[in-house]
């Protein structure tokens, strides 16, 4: 496979093993906000966007949806090796972009400007650039492109689409909030719901109490965070989980927290909605992404402030 048509190493953090590391991959526009930049690309073009790139190379561009997690990740790193020094077990933060490397040259000063560690940028010419994910071991893709999102998703890669909103940088410990179906696990009970309604649901999930539901796409990732969890005590970990699903507590909450100790994943807390909006929640837990298939939580989450995700 040819491999990018330019991979600069960031010489200024130290580089991780990716056979151990968890390899995150964000798209440019998913880690800063170029919302005006891309403008640009779409309506003059990629040459007057190079011009506009290399013109304003020394000014950092703001930060973006996934800037404070990538941050909270940073600080799970320092925890990690603050208690074992030749862990290998780390964060390992790479940046995909369609940027050619003259145009690039903003995106590694922005990152330098704020003292991020990532370990490596691909500037791929490439229509399709996550053709590369699966070779450089990534297990978490975020692109602001849904092509991009559904294209890693069929590559087998948990990817998630973000929203470019304002972001409040919450503080740490890392705090992510996963929703239940069709992203921590499989979409098989949803697939009832919509042709049995809810009654037929909750008789199937009540059938079913015994059996592990299926994988969903962020499964992988949530399993490998839960990895990470277990190096520290449950009052010291630098990383929360949380489980905020529309399912009820009472009639299917049973199957799914009996499917996460079948896995072996401690998530820290756990909330069944039962319809209700997610906001309100959200807005308590502060996370730094929020990773759910219906886009009405999406939605709720940002006119709360929450950086969010979109699995499709």
């Amino acid at each position: 496979m040819a491999e990018p048509e330019s991979t600069v190493i960031n010489s200024d953090v130290k580089q991780k093993d990716p056979s151990n590391a968890l390899v995150i991959a964000v798209t440019t526009r998913a880690i800063f906000n170029l919302e005006e930049e891309h403008k640009l690309y779409l309506e003059k073009g990629k040459e007057e966007y190079t011009r506009h790139q290399q013109a304003n190379q020394d000014k950092p561009l703001p930060p973006g949806t996934a800037f404070a997690f990538i941050q909270a990740a940073q600080y799970v790193n320092e925890k990690i090796l603050e208690s074992n020094p030749a862990e290998k077990d780390l964060f390992d933060i790479l940046v995909l972009s369609n940027n050619s490397p003259e145009s690039g040259v903003r995106i590694i000063n922005s990152a330098k400007h704020y003292g991020l560690e990532i370990s490596k940028f691909c500037f791929v010419s490439d229509e399709d650039s996550t053709q590369y994910l699966k070779s450089h071991g990534v297990k978490l893709f975020l692109s602001a492109d849904r092509t991009d999102v559904c294209n890693a998703l069929q590559r087998g890669v948990s990817a998630a689409l973000v929203f470019q909103q304002e972001v409040q940088a919450p503080s740490t410990p890392l705090r992510v909030v996963f929703d239940g179906d069709a992203v921590l696990f499989s979409d098989e009970t949803d697939q009832v719901f919509q042709e049995q309604g809810l009654e037929g649901a909750v008789q199937y999930e009540q059938a079913m109490e015994a059996v592990p539901m299926g994988e969903g796409p962020l499964k992988a990732f949530a399993m490998h965070l839960g990895k990470m969890c277990k190096k520290f005590s449950q009052e010291e970990s630098p990383i929360r989980t949380y489980l905020v699903t529309a399912r009820s507590g009472r009639d299917m909450g049973i199957r799914a927290l009996k499917t996460l100790r079948e896995w072996g994943l401690a998530i820290d807390e756990a909330f069944f909605m039962d319809g209700a909006p997610k906001g309100p929640i959200l807005a308590q837990i502060q996370p730094h992404i929020f990773f759910d298939d219906g886009l009405h939580n999406i939605q709720g989450a940002q006119s709360v402030g929450v950086p969010s995700a979109w699995v499709p």
